[in-house]
């Protein structure tokens, strides 16, 4: 069965051919580790996920190889450090904040049922590279330096804006571009800023500096993957200026034709009809998103959309993916059945360019026709799980009492005494509790108590450790 993906690049969906059926190799933007990340993050680990499953099915799980990076030296983060821990030297606060933050990044993402990566690089562990490619795009003209930073020189490559699509112009005109007095062109990305005594920095050719965002990705994908690699994945709002920066430094610094055969780019997710922002009121972490819906419910209704599309996050969504998933598990509990591997419906459907709206389409067909087996395979195929304590976040309660007992096969939805569930979700909290405050991560330790309280338990702390009172 032939893959076949959409390429932005080309703007056309194209039969896959790797360029080494033994090692396929994929690259995805990893989260930038200054703050939670929110739903909208959530959309390319997932798709891409996906398809690290079906590459892993089509060509042997240990002939793909995936890269997704850690954003861990960023302006974002320096401002959340010195915000987060004044008084604290800067450095010192940085790593706290990127330490919790990609703690934090990967529990979320466990729990919407990610692999993890074959290769997880960070941008601190790889400066080195990202400075000798920066130095072969100055020896070879496209780049310059201006008042102590470099900077790629966008003029001087013909074929900028091909992934966006865009001119130049086009490309200026609102876009997410610094301006700046030294830039030659408003266009021209930084490739390496100077830094001060307290701010992170590395020794360079060009004095003591930090890398710029683009850079980051074009060092670590070559590190791992080479000059020119199968497939680049991420979010569509990256295609400019991150992804068009990446695809002509790498080009211009390897002189290659290509950084990577196949550019893939997610939908943008909204929030009830509304572009997401903390000032709207309607921005969704990962982390709150799951303590209410719980990780395989989240998981169901991103799938439900086709990657490319745009995505509507709503209330009635969530619920209506909650309800599904309950019947399919509640289902599966009640019968007898084995596993084959996965339904060719689902493969197929994937395969064409990773349509999961189809395969879950089929899904329903498993599950109308009572064919336990191939829904199993299939949902575990996509990596939704089968555990019905997955789909128990803090808002199932109340849908069901507002919809009373809901009837599957003539069998009422069992699910384990909630308040128990509580129990042992506050006892586990506890004992990370315990261990934050013995490690002296007193900012941890208040936010598990936080997360304690809202169970429905009252956190008492002495010399033996931290004890729990139900509230009255």
């Amino acid at each position: 069965m032939e893959l076949k993906l959409h390429n932005t690049l080309t703007r056309s969906k194209e039969v896959f051919t790797p360029l080494d059926p033994d090692n396929v190799r994929m690259y995805v933007c990893g989260p930038t580790v200054y703050d939670y990340a929110h739903i909208g993050n959530a959309r390319p680990v997932i798709v891409f996920d996906v398809l690290f499953r079906l590459l892993r099915h089509i060509y042997g799980p240990d002939h793909v190889t995936y890269a997704r990076n850690i954003t861990d030296v960023d302006d974002k983060i320096n401002a959340r450090a010195a915000e987060e821990y004044p008084g604290m030297p800067l450095n010192a606060a940085i790593a706290k904040v990127t330490t919790e933050t990609t703690r934090q990044f990967h529990e979320d993402i466990a729990a919407l049922g990610v692999l993890e990566p074959t290769v997880e690089p960070a941008c601190t562990d790889h400066v080195k590279p990202m400075i000798a490619m920066i130095d072969l795009l100055e020896s070879k003209g496209y780049a310059y330096e201006a008042e102590g930073h470099m900077l790629l020189d966008t003029a001087q490559i013909p074929k900028y804006g091909q992934l966006s699509g865009r001119s130049l112009d086009e490309m200026i005109a609102g876009a997410r571009v610094e301006v700046a007095p030294y830039k030659r062109n408003p266009a021209d990305s930084v490739l390496w800023k100077p830094s001060t005594d307290e701010q992170p920095g590395w020794d360079s050719p060009w004095g003591r500096g930090r890398p710029g965002w683009h850079i980051e990705c074009s060092a670590m994908s070559r590190e791992y993957l080479g000059d020119v690699f199968d497939i680049h994945g991420g979010g569509i709002d990256l295609t400019f200026p991150h992804h068009e920066n990446e695809l002509a430094q790498s080009t211009c610094a390897l002189d290659t034709k290509q950084m990577a055969q196949v550019w893939m780019h997610n939908g943008y997710l909204q929030v009830e009809g509304r572009k997401m922002s903390k000032s709207e009121g309607n921005f969704v972490t990962i982390d709150a998103s799951r303590d209410d819906w719980g990780g395989a419910v989240l998981r169901l209704n991103m799938l439900k959309t086709l990657y490319r599309q745009p995505i509507d996050w709503t209330e009635s969504s969530l619920k209506e993916s909650w309800r599904e998933l309950t019947r399919w598990i509640e289902f599966l509990n009640s019968a007898e059945y084995e596993l084959d591997g996965p339904p060719k419906e689902v493969v197929s459907a994937l395969s064409n360019d990773l349509n999961t709206a189809e395969a879950i389409t089929s899904l329903r067909s498993y599950f109308k026709a009572k064919e336990a087996g191939k829904l199993a395979g299939g949902m575990l195929f996509m990596g939704i799980s089968l555990d019905v304590n997955d789909t128990q976040g803090r808002k199932h309660k109340r849908l069901l009492a507002e919809k009373g007992s809901m009837k599957i096969t003539g069998r009422d939805v069992e699910f384990s005494d909630t308040r128990r569930l509580e129990i042992e979700q506050s006892e586990k909290l506890k004992d990370a509790r315990n261990a934050a405050r013995a490690a002296k991560d007193w900012a941890e330790a208040d936010r598990i108590r936080e997360r304690i309280e809202k169970l429905g338990f009252r956190v008492k702390d002495g010399p033996d450790g931290t004890t729990l009172e139900p509230k009255q």
